[in-house]
């Protein structure tokens, strides 16, 4: 007899496990069991074997999914752009309002000026905003600090974001995500002190597992970018990058060359490029947020990146400026109704896609067994329910490594 620490039953699981044919990985009249944070066994009930020593959780006929991931965050920030917004709305351009001083550069002052412990509790309020809608994985970038100090700063108060929530959050570093006023004519000079200076202090203290770039004509350009993922790859740290969300450098094909993790926004990705992502097994990270707070019209080539079997995940993109959107559901909603992706392939881009986009495809993202036990509990009649009502669902339960999350710690 088997031992284990919880048995959940009578549900119904929708583990997102490819090698399981049915839609969403559909397992019916279903029992999960969980031993040392990690799934034991799943299947269906009439299969399930007796263990021994375990708590019994009646899941009364709900469904059950990993829970989500949101691969792509900018949640560590101070102040916020509500006045760009406004700008905004009254005709002034992204790029007008970045150029003027606003836009990244308006946060950077905020954040530099903010303490670490005002930007965990700014942070927190965003945070449990997608803890209650079932995320336990996180992605949060640094880069409004675009400094030694502020940059590790940023990432200190990502790794504390573990510690007082059940959370699992991965560090990226941004410090490629805009011009400090300090060094406003001279990019190729902040590049040698990210490379130089920056980065090796923060791979020192263990706060990235994973870089960043912001490659646009308002970022940096692609041969700069270079310079930071070979930087990145001394260290044997993974990278991604902001790529081709307004124009088309190529940013997408130097992070297959090294192959990345990931290419977030793609707007502007040019077909040609798609096989290179695919042979280089490059997540697509869809981003309907900023999409839809910009008001863009040019979309990402959902179809072509369906077609050549390249896989996409969908995140928040929560940043103060141009994604200010703490909900991962209504993202999954907009990537259905923006970019015509299917309720399945919105949550398994919220689910499996989005692992794999943050180096965890072999421990998140899907009910199997050996996966953590990362569980999200829903009131629904079919999963598809997750992405057609927006402010509709709240999972009824969550458990994180296997621990069920204390809800009025959220």
């Amino acid at each position: 007899m088997p031992s284990a620490d919880q048995v959940i039953h009578n549900i119904h699981i929708a583990s997102f496990d490819p090698s399981r044919p049915s839609s969403y990985g559909a397992i019916t009249d279903a029992v999960l069991a969980v031993a040392n944070g990690k799934i034991l066994w799943l299947g269906a009930a009439d299969d399930a074997p007796e263990f021994e020593g375990a708590s019994q959780f009646d899941g009364k006929g709900q469904w059950m999914t990993p829970g989500l991931i949101d691969c792509h965050s900018h949640v560590v920030y101070g102040g916020n752009r509500a006045r760009e917004f406004e700008a905004r709305l009254k005709g002034e351009s992204y790029e007008s309002i970045s150029r003027k001083g606003g836009g990244i550069a308006s946060t950077v002052k905020a954040t530099r000026l903010s303490s670490e412990a005002d930007l965990l509790q700014s942070a927190l309020r965003r945070v449990d905003a997608l803890l209650a809608e079932g995320v336990t994985t996180l992605e949060v970038k640094s880069g409004y600090g675009l400094d030694l100090e502020n940059e590790m700063k940023m990432l200190r108060v990502a790794d504390q974001l573990s510690k007082v929530r059940q959370l699992s959050v991965r560090k990226t570093f941004l410090g490629a995500h805009a011009l400090p006023e300090e060094f406003k004519l001279n990019a190729d000079g902040f590049i040698d002190l990210l490379v130089d200076s920056v980065m090796p202090a923060l791979v020192k203290e263990n706060l990235i597992d994973a870089v960043d770039v912001f490659c646009e004509g308002i970022g940096f350009s692609p041969e700069q970018c270079r310079r930071v993922f070979e930087k990145a790859r001394s260290f044997k740290l993974p990278v991604k990058g902001h790529v081709e969300q307004l124009s088309d450098l190529k940013g997408a094909r130097l992070v297959a060359e090294f192959e990345g993790l990931s290419v977030d926004h793609i707007e502007y990705l040019a077909e040609d490029d798609i096989p290179h992502l695919l042979a280089a097994s490059v997540v697509a990270v869809l981003l309907p947020g900023a999409f839809y707070s910009l008001n863009e019209t040019r979309k990402p080539p959902v179809d072509a990146l369906r077609s050549a079997g390249v896989p996409m995940a969908v995140a928040t993109d929560l940043n103060p400026g141009t994604s200010p959107i703490a909900s991962l559901l209504l993202a999954l909603n907009q990537s259905c109704v923006l970019f015509g992706l299917t309720p399945e392939e919105a949550l398994t881009g919220a689910t499996r896609h989005a692992a794999s986009a943050l180096d965890l495809a072999d421990s998140k993202g899907q009910l199997k067994i050996g996966f953590d036990a990362d569980l999200a509990l829903w009131d629904i009649s079919h999963p598809s329910e997750l992405c057609y009502g927006v402010n509709m669902h709240k999972p009824s339960q969550v458990w994180h490594c296997g621990k069920p999350r204390d809800n009025n710690n959220v």
